[in-house]
């Protein structure tokens, strides 16, 4: 036999194989992210939607593995409750068996024909969608076309006798589990190990016992995956990898006493052909009825456990308590950034317009601060705000970091605005907490130490201009987090109000210093100062407002 050869080929087409999923993926999520995210977004505790949810997710992006990361990562960051994910865990294992069923039906013959239109849409076409169809088409195409490659390079070993006796040897669950488990924890896609065993199997290497118990193995060896991604995350994303361990470790158990009878009920429903005999009829038959067995176990336990999502979720809450709380706590962590999610970027960037929801409320609890502070003459108000503001410069900070890990990424055009959008925004918002914290308070700290009051009438025309300031400010954060076009036009359309409070507060000041001596001239430097910088936060939330309203509005 040519070893070298044919293993050249074997992993040359496994190569390509891997490439194509993935290449695949990344086409699927680049076209149909932004549904994927409001899918999620818009999910019940509805069982049946949640386990829908996770099947259709995982047919998309071609893994359970990366399904329940993407889970971990929303549990992580609280976009999802333990019993929403345990649901969607479930429903990601019927969504691998897509690509069983579509690696069973036999459609090499076309590959080289997917890779040729999907190659020419890449490069030829305009529209970044068809870019990403194409890479669609061209990934499918790869596919196949490792398939076929492996299939070929594999054909010598049919009358190889010490081959056939180890996959022989596949046939006893425990060796055949184990060797699934191995494989699948090592290349990290349980749907790329089925394929490959369907592949095998097309040339006559793999029985239906042997492909069954390799496919259990696949199964637990997709645990791996999720386990490391919720290290050193929060319990609850935890809760959720361990349920994902348990259920497919659990729902293996139930079917390793009972190979014999799957694989007889899975010969039953599909396809035969009497018209072959030997290694020939065992080849035409065993993929397809691998690709069902997958199919068929994965959709009773999903069937067998969904009436117990609740105690499922009490019980590993109770496998993973909380920890003991720690004696120190850090200012301010970010609520919704994960990391898990950078790969796929229109995730990502939802954190992130999360985050900068997390980080406006605190700057607008700044600004409510501030107006207190400055009526009550409160100097330790007047320290809190320059905690708070330590606080939002870490939450700012931290989304910077995360945006700079983003911006790595292959973006679209849409998330490339949307990046830009948030960078923008990001700093705008601790720039308008730095005037709130060095600004406002060091005017406000002087009044006091000084003993400077404002006279009644110049406090009422600074509260309704730090009303009108407040009202921009709130609604320039609702612009960021609900991408609210209508909310941006809001702060723009507050210019002409502000504008005429602050032409009141100067026409108060000149009249109060034609009538007033010189002691009174510091004070009224302050309150100038005071409307400049309530005037300076607004223009800043128009800042952010011009980012959320089109060049022609």
């Amino acid at each position: 036999m040519a070893w070298a050869e044919m293993w050249i080929g074997v992993f040359g087409g496994l190569a390509l194989f891997l490439f194509g999923m993935e290449r695949m993926a990344d086409g699927l999520k680049a076209t149909t992210g932004s549904k994927m995210q409001n899918i999620l977004g818009h999910l019940t505790s509805n069982r049946l939607s949640g386990v829908t949810v996770g099947a259709l997710l995982t047919a998309v992006i071609q893994s359970s593995s990366v399904t329940t990361v993407l889970v971990v990562g929303f549990v992580s960051a609280g976009l999802m409750s333990l019993s929403q994910s345990i649901g969607v865990i479930m429903g990601a294992n019927i969504g691998t068996t897509i690509t069983g069923q579509i690696v069973a039906f036999k459609v090499t013959k076309l590959a080289l024909a997917f890779v040729a239109v999907g190659f020419s849409m890449v490069f030829a076409a305009r529209q970044e969608r068809l870019k990403h169809y194409g890479g669609i088409l061209l990934g499918l195409g790869l596919i196949f076309f490792g398939m076929n490659v492996m299939s070929e390079s594999m054909y010598p070993l049919r009358s190889y006798a010490p081959f056939l006796e180890v996959m022989q040897r596949m046939e006893n669950p425990l060796l055949g589990i184990l060797a699934g488990a191995f494989f699948t924890a090592l290349i990290q896609s349980s749907s790329a190990s089925i394929g490959i065993v369907i592949v095998m199997a097309s040339q006559g290497f793999v029985s239906l016992p042997a492909g069954i118990s390799l496919a259990l193995g696949a199964d637990i060896g997709t645990c791996v995956t999720a386990l490391l991604a919720s290290l050193g995350k929060p319990r609850i994303a935890v809760r959720a990898a361990v349920f994902h361990v348990i259920f497919n470790v659990v729902g293996v158990v139930i079917w390793v006493g009972f190979i014999d009878q799957l694989g007889q009920l899975t010969a039953w429903v599909s396809p035969h052909r009497v018209d072959l005999s030997g290694i020939a009829r065992l080849a035409a038959e065993t993929p397809r009825q691998i690709a069902n067995a997958n199919m068929l176990f994965k959709v009773t336990n999903t069937l067998l456990f969904i009436g117990f999502t609740p105690q499922l979720a009490k019980l590993v809450s109770w496998l993973v308590a909380e920890p003991e709380p720690a004696a120190v706590q850090p200012i301010v962590v970010p609520k919704y950034l994960e990391s898990q999610l950078l790969d796929t970027p229109s995730a990502a960037l939802r954190l992130v317009r999360m985050e900068l929801g997390h980080l406006g409320q605190r700057i607008l609890l700044m600004m409510a601060m501030s107006r207190q502070a400055l009526e009550r003459r409160d100097v330790e108000l007047f320290r809190e705000m320059e905690k708070a503001d330590d606080a939002a410069d870490i939450l700012h900070s931290e989304i910077v970091n995360y945006l700079n890990l983003v911006g790595k990424r292959k973006l679209t055009n849409k998330e490339a605005d949307e990046f830009y959008q948030m960078s923008q925004a990001a700093d705008t918002l601790e720039g308008i907490g730095d005037v709130l914290e060095t600004d406002l308070c060091e005017l406000g700290l002087k009044m006091v130490e000084r003993d400077l009051h404002p006279s009644e009438t110049t406090l009422m025309i600074l509260q309704t201009l730090h009303e009108e300031v407040y009202l921009a400010l709130e609604a320039a954060i609702r612009a960021i987090v609900d991408d609210d076009q209508r909310a941006a036009q809001e702060v723009i359309s507050l210019r002409s109000a502000v504008n005429q409070v602050v032409e009141a507060a100067f026409l108060r000041k000149s009249e109060s210093l034609a009538a007033s001596g010189v002691e009174r001239l510091e004070i009224l430097q302050i309150e100038f100062e005071v409307t400049d910088k309530l005037k300076r936060i607004y223009s800043l939330c128009k800042r952010i407002a011009r980012l959320y309203v089109p060049k022609e509005v």
